[in-house]
């Protein structure tokens, strides 16, 4: 009896085997695209830093001070770094001035640690130019408060607007 069953199990698994497909391969295709970036000329300013002249009494000399301040350019992107004027009224390029209230402290900005080259705005005159590397790059103000009749004590302030012309 036993091989009478084990041969029906058998004929029953060859009876349906047929109905099991064999494994089916995978076709594949294959195809490609293309991918693309444009990059175009571009500087902006990183960071910077407060010109800090510190804390001083009676102004009977020179007083010192540099602040630095980052740019970012494309590599290869000539530009050109301007200064202007500040905000306080009367000021120009040549002599800046720091105001509290209506007393003023005047100042100047070279772009050399020497400070005999006047930092300003007009390009090709008295900017400071370089070339983008594609990475930040690090440029240094110079600033000096020359000896001049001291006004009343008080913090005397001014924003000077950088540019990068590219």
């Amino acid at each position: 009896m036993r091989k009478t069953a084990s041969l029906c199990v058998l004929r029953a698994l060859l009876a349906v085997s047929p109905l099991v497909a064999p494994s089916a391969q995978a076709n594949t295709s294959a195809g490609t695209f293309g991918s693309t970036i444009t990059v175009q000329s571009n500087c902006q300013v990183v960071s910077s830093n407060t010109l800090n002249f510190g804390t001083q009494g009676v102004l009977t000399a020179n007083t010192d001070a540099s602040a630095s301040f980052a740019v970012q350019c494309t590599n290869t992107t000539p530009y050109n770094v301007g200064l202007d004027a500040g905000t306080t009224a009367g000021g120009t390029i040549a002599t800046r001035l720091l105001t509290s209230g209506s007393a003023t402290v005047s100042y100047k900005m070279y772009s050399n640690a020497a400070r005999t080259t006047n930092w300003g705005n007009t390009v090709g005159t008295d900017t400071l130019s370089g070339t983008g590397s594609g990475s930040s790059q690090s440029l240094t103000v110079y600033g000096r408060v020359p000896a001049q009749a001291t006004p009343a004590a008080a913090t005397y302030n001014d924003t000077v607007t950088l540019t990068i012309t590219y």
